[in-house]
């Protein structure tokens, strides 16, 4: 189990919490107006911080320091944005997503090397699989005898700089494209992971859980 921090009590961030929250985690959610922790079930075992997410001491209210992932989920772009880059930059965060409503903007952040989910096609479920790069890969498309799925891969920072050559030989995908600034790439096989890419690829249904399993963790010696 591990710790999550989440700036922003509204429906998104309430989402995450109690999806968080009954899978057992430790969960701290930071909100300006302590009105918005009404949202929360009567059942939620986290805690509620009030205050301004992007503030250090905030933030160490909410035990930032232990998280294991951050995610600013409030009304406002700069704010997340700001709150993301605290929690990487001063606290070494290893897994940080900010959710944004102005895509022009989604490039800098990327560049920033700041994981992105535009609102226009946002969901807590795609929040999801950013903070939780161990859980089932979830996909996007299932050819119709079900054999074959594509999906958007989460890997280890470790695999930053390895060719997409040495993550298909290592868990067996076939990576079809990349988006790498918000905009879709057709890789080589000889393209390397940079950060900030979003990896789709092709694979066996029935080797999801290995394939999520062998890409959380480092490369082995035979993948260097």
């Amino acid at each position: 189990m591990a710790h999550f921090v989440i700036m922003g009590c509204g429906r998104v961030g309430v989402s995450l919490a109690h999806t968080l929250d009954e899978s057992g985690h430790s969960v701290a959610i930071i909100d300006q107006d302590d009105r918005a922790f009404r949202r929360l079930r009567s059942s939620f075992g986290g805690r509620k911080v009030t205050g301004v997410g992007f503030d250090r001491e905030t933030l160490k209210y909410a035990e930032i320091q232990d998280a294991y992932a951050f995610a600013a989920v409030s009304s406002g772009d700069n704010s997340n944005i700001l709150a993301t880059r605290v929690a990487r930059e001063t606290f070494h965060v290893p897994h940080v997503v900010a959710r944004i409503y102005d895509p022009g903007r989604a490039e800098i952040y990327q560049r920033l090397g700041i994981p992105t989910v535009a609102a226009v096609r946002w969901s807590a479920d795609q929040v999801l699989r950013r903070i939780l790069p161990e859980q089932t890969i979830n996909g996007d498309f299932r050819e119709t005898s079900g054999r074959l799925i594509l999906a958007e891969l989460a890997l280890s920072d470790a695999w930053l700089g390895r060719s997409l050559r040495s993550i298909e030989d290592a868990s067996g995908v076939r990576i079809a494209y990349l988006t790498r600034f918000g905009e879709g790439i057709l890789p080589t096989r000889d393209t390397s992971y940079q950060q900030g890419d979003i990896l789709h690829a092709m694979m066996k249904t029935t080797a999801t859980g290995e394939i999520g399993r062998i890409l959380a963790a480092a490369p082995t010696e035979e993948n260097q």
